[in-house]
């Protein structure tokens, strides 16, 4: 037996209960890793609330990202052996202290990448990775809006996209969210909630306005965030913190200037081995050459997922955030 989160009806963090559970020895392709570190990640809560349904039903144990060691595989594995340490993005089951895991989907660590690294840098910073070197193709001369930036994400993102040679404006909530995505790549800073954004990418660009707005905000910043393009401009949807975009009409699109958008996933991203590999190897190389620094700025116990995710819904974290066993 082992502990684990499960969630039996969806609502608030209250719903989070820690119980025991059962985990088995791995099947054929499966691996069971014990968990030393468990990211905290935004999507975390849309399944929780049932905003997102989880592949099995209720009742389910949420958590997609976490790092940890291997004690045994099924038949047929051969990407890893027990005592190898590995790192991983899946669609839950990462809030317990050890369970099964395809082994496909796990991730050899590199010697130089510790544990809390990788728990807190594989969702995050895959998302960001494909959104600037995939979704658009980020570089020299590129003007970026990043909602949230300040964020799990949006920290890492702006970094990059700074190091990449793009101009980076960013929106935060907070003074002190503006200090810190300043320090983490942010060329500008608006603070949405005393600013119209829109009206301050206008004025920052000198009405040029932006070549690609990313947002994991959603209906609070909808459909500021399409004024805020250049005509040809991509708008990247990729969350929903304040809620679902509703009534989204193509014509927006055509009547301000001919703009592009999308609603990519990091699950599509990473769906084939070559993929997932590949891009988790370009992140780990951006963190072992300095491009990001990963930052872990909170940590809870395992036991306690209900106040995580009150802090992260309450708009009460920065960076990454993580969960011990």
């Amino acid at each position: 037996m082992t502990q684990a989160v499960r969630v039996h009806r969806f609502g608030g963090p209250e719903v989070l209960t820690f119980e025991e559970v059962e985990v088995g020895d791995p099947g054929p392709g499966e691996a069971r890793v014990r968990h030393t570190a468990i990211g905290l990640n935004y999507v975390d809560t849309y399944f929780r609330t049932g905003l997102y349904q989880p592949a099995g039903g209720l009742p389910f144990v949420p958590g997609g990202e976490a790092a940890g060691v291997v004690e045994a595989v099924g038949p047929g594995v051969e990407t890893v052996r027990p005592g190898d340490r590995v790192g991983y993005v899946v669609l839950g089951g990462a809030y317990a202290q050890a369970r099964l895991v395809p082994a496909e989907r796990l991730i050899r660590l590199p010697d130089d990448i510790d544990d809390r690294t990788a728990a807190a840098a594989l969702l995050k910073g895959m998302t960001a990775a494909f959104l600037l070197r995939r979704t658009f193709k980020v570089g020299p001369g590129h003007t970026i809006l990043f909602h949230a930036a300040a964020g799990g994400v949006g920290l890492i993102a702006c970094q990059w996209a700074a190091h990449l040679g793009a101009t980076v404006i960013g929106t935060v909530g907070s003074q002190a969210k503006a200090e810190l995505a300043r320090a983490h790549g942010c060329d500008h800073v608006i603070l949405y909630s005393q600013e119209d954004f829109v009206a301050r990418v206008a004025e920052i660009t000198k009405g040029e306005k932006c070549d690609v707005v990313y947002d994991s905000v959603g209906k609070a910043t909808f459909p500021g965030s399409l004024d805020c393009l250049k005509p040809f401009g991509l708008f990247v949807s990729f969350g929903n913190a304040s809620g679902p975009i509703e009534a989204f009409s193509l014509m927006m699109l055509s009547q301000r200037g001919s703009l592009f958008a999308t609603r990519p996933t990091l699950f599509t991203h990473i769906a084939k081995r070559a993929d997932l590999e590949a891009i988790s190897s370009e992140l780990f190389e951006a963190i072992r050459r300095g491009v990001v620094k990963i930052e872990v700025h909170q940590t809870f116990p395992l036991a306690e997922a209900q106040r995580a995710h009150a802090a992260l819904e309450g708009r009460a974290t920065t960076g990454a955030t993580l969960l011990i066993p």
